[in-house]
């Protein structure tokens, strides 16, 4: 199987989250970069989208990703914050479709589920899930940056459960053994 690098977007206005990770042969994954692009309160809102946008932009030239995985919205009372950060998502979105990338998007319950095999996982099992898959010798920093680690292994997970659909679909067998928690 080639390698699939994946750029995950913690999606935010005041600071988004980055992380890019590759998937390699065996379903290992591997750690490229993370961190987080951050704009001020003070700067104008078109000025603050824009930034987000040529820092996503400058992003995909130098890591050259084929997939961005974004994190869907969920809020449940502050709208005036949901509005603000889906204007930066937005931006997200539109930066990985001008750099020709296929675009997934996952809830956070699918995110959590992916990585730790619980949809209700707290912020901290997530993390620590983060550091273990990726083989760090810490928990990413800062979280935005961790959380969207974690959407990147989200979508490393996904395609290769959406492979093994495909070819059961397909009524091929998968040659495929479930070993030490993932499919080889």
């Amino acid at each position: 199987m080639e390698s699939l690098r994946i750029l995950g977007v913690d999606p935010g206005l005041a600071r988004l989250g980055f992380g890019i990770i590759e998937r390699g042969p065996g379903d290992s994954l591997h750690h490229v970069a993370h961190g987080c692009i951050e704009t001020g309160a003070d700067t104008p809102l078109p000025e603050r989208l824009r930034h987000i946008f040529q820092q996503l932009t400058e992003l995909c030239r130098t890591h050259r990703p084929a997939v961005m995985a974004v994190e869907e919205l969920f809020f449940s009372r502050n709208t005036t914050t949901a509005f603000t950060v889906g204007q930066a998502r937005g931006v997200a979105l539109l930066a990985g479709a001008e750099a020709g990338l296929a675009v997934m998007e996952y809830t956070p319950m699918q995110v959590k589920q992916a990585v730790t095999g619980y949809g209700r996982a707290d912020k901290r099992q997530v993390q620590e899930m983060v550091r273990l898959l990726l083989r760090l010798t810490s928990v990413p920093k800062p979280d935005d940056a961790a959380d969207a680690l974690a959407v990147a292994i989200a979508h490393a997970h996904a395609g290769r459960i959406g492979e093994l659909e495909a070819r059961l679909a397909a009524g091929k067998r998968t040659g495929w053994v479930w070993e030490r928690g993932r499919f080889r």
